[in-house]
């Protein structure tokens, strides 16, 4: 039971984590197509933020398997 419940915890992280990495892209891509000459610092926020998702995916997966 256990496991299974890890399972379906870690498959909730990762879809959380695709749907948010999913809408900072789109917001990005219309950011540069908007104002292009903004496009490198829309890229650095976008890749800090992508990161942040990351991180908090796997602490969610951990603590999935964990528990």
């Amino acid at each position: 039971m256990g496991i299974s419940l890890a399972a379906i915890g870690a498959g909730l992280a990762a879809i959380g984590a695709g749907l948010g990495i999913g809408k900072i892209g789109s917001s990005a891509m219309e950011g540069i197509a908007r104002q292009p000459e903004a496009a490198s610092k829309i890229q650095t926020a976008m890749l800090i933020a992508a990161a942040f998702i990351e991180a908090v995916a796997l602490f969610a997966v951990v603590v999935s398997m964990i528990s």
